[in-house]
């Protein structure tokens, strides 16, 4: 890979984001439904909620939403992970530092969606993940396993001198998180020439 495709496989800034699921709607069928579901979140409740003592019936019967807010969630993003093996790796990624509130706080939030039948199958335990690199945007570049419609090798890099070197690397520290969104896959260029993921519906954190 050389240094103009390395530039194409680092993703932009304005893609940052943590994926909680993945949601496949044929012709926007159950769309609604996700965003319907969506809006009836109170991230305020489920932040109360991680280190609250069990409520007695009558007050999880009349519980209401009261007192001060919770304090925002911040999130930081330190070091380089890889999916794959480090000789051959095709996803590069900043795992955010975490007491365990990040992590619960989006279990919750995916929970309510895989409840609800809305989210694709998957039993692998949730991985926060901010995506830095991926060779699948190196145009051209893939393998080719075959001839016209054949699916196609990703692209894979040795990047253990790359992880050793990010290893204590702080992407960002303390940064709030602001909105929960359900966002079409693909980001797409701007009119200010940034990409970014065209949101289908969000809801503010507080």
């Amino acid at each position: 890979m050389t240094l103009a495709d390395s530039d194409v496989a680092v993703r932009p800034i304005g893609t940052l984001h943590l994926t909680l699921g993945v949601m496949s709607f044929p012709k926007n069928e159950g769309l609604e439904k996700a965003v319907a579901l969506l809006k009836t979140i109170t991230p305020r409740q489920i932040l109360a909620d991680i280190d609250a003592p069990p409520p007695t019936k009558q007050a999880a019967e009349g519980r209401e939403l009261s007192g001060p807010l919770p304090p925002p969630l911040l999130v930081t993003l330190k070091s380089l992970h890889t999916m794959q093996s480090a000789a051959k790796a095709s996803v590069l990624y900043a795992p955010p530092v975490d007491d365990g509130v990040l992590t619960k706080f989006c279990e919750g939030l995916r929970s309510a969606f895989q409840k609800a039948g809305l989210l694709m199958e998957d039993d692998r335990p949730l991985l926060l993940h901010a995506t830095i690199l991926n060779t699948i945007y190196v145009k051209g570049k893939n393998t080719s396993l075959g001839g016209k419609g054949k699916s196609r090798e990703k692209l894979t890099i040795d990047a253990r001198q790359i992880l050793d070197r990010y290893d204590d690397y702080l992407w960002m520290e303390d940064v709030p998180i602001e909105k929960i969104a359900i966002c079409k896959m693909g980001a797409k260029k701007q009119e200010n020439g940034e990409e970014a993921y065209e949101v289908e519906a969000e809801i503010n954190m507080v």
